[in-house]
């Protein structure tokens, strides 16, 4: 026999249930951010959170259980279905099916996290001496990616006239491994800088 959950507190009650059956210093909190029906938060004593939700009243025996993770804007949480027959047979499924998936997700969250983490060192480094030999230029933070807009007008002060500018774009790769760069302005401006990068292309490096 399943319970039907059709109110706030008696979908609490069953919670608090879970939570003791679960053990592990679990206690309950309020699911603020869910609006699609009843909800409740357990809290583990390690700091694990799972959601208790009812995502159709016209199935008040039914649950759908996810494991929080701490950035579900780059990974999917995992999450089990299952039927209120009992707090018991609920503490079972977590423990059987979800935490599993849980500790899986976890770990692969981690070495996600710690993945972009060095991409984005590696690009920062890149950024900093790119934008170091073109001072004032402007930084665009893009998706993975970071544009480097350098512009200097050529017109002496006061002088009056068609605008005359010089540019740099430098678009750098999402781990700082690869740099593309493009160069406009007047033809003895751009000549000269690519003179100097061929130059300093060719130069043996120092010890």
């Amino acid at each position: 026999m399943t319970h039907e959950l059709t109110t706030q507190e008696q979908f609490d009650a069953f919670a608090a249930e879970v939570a003791r059956e679960l053990g592990t210093h679990c206690r309950t909190a309020e699911l603020s951010d869910y609006a699609r029906g009843l909800g409740r938060l357990i809290v583990d004593g390690d700091g694990r959170t799972l959601r208790l939700c009812q995502p159709d009243d016209r199935r008040p025996d039914r649950l759908k259980i996810y494991a929080a993770l701490p950035d579900e804007a780059k990974m999917i949480a995992p999450s089990i279905g299952v039927t209120t027959r009992s707090a018991h047979h609920v503490a079972r499924e977590i423990t059987r099916r979800l935490l599993p998936l849980h500790a899986e997700a976890a770990q692969q969250a981690a070495e996600l996290s710690a993945r972009q983490e060095a991409e984005e060192n590696g690009r920062r480094a890149v950024t900093e001496a790119v934008a170091g030999a073109l001072p004032g230029a402007r930084i665009v933070e893009e998706h993975r990616r970071t544009r480097i807009v350098w512009t200097h007008d050529t017109r002496p002060p006061g002088e009056h006239g068609p605008v005359q500018v010089d540019s740099v774009t430098v678009l750098v790769g999402p781990s700082g491994e690869g740099v593309r760069a493009e160069a406009s302005g007047r033809p003895s401006s751009v000549v000269s800088m690519l003179s100097a990068f061929a130059q300093a292309a060719g130069e043996p490096a120092q010890e």
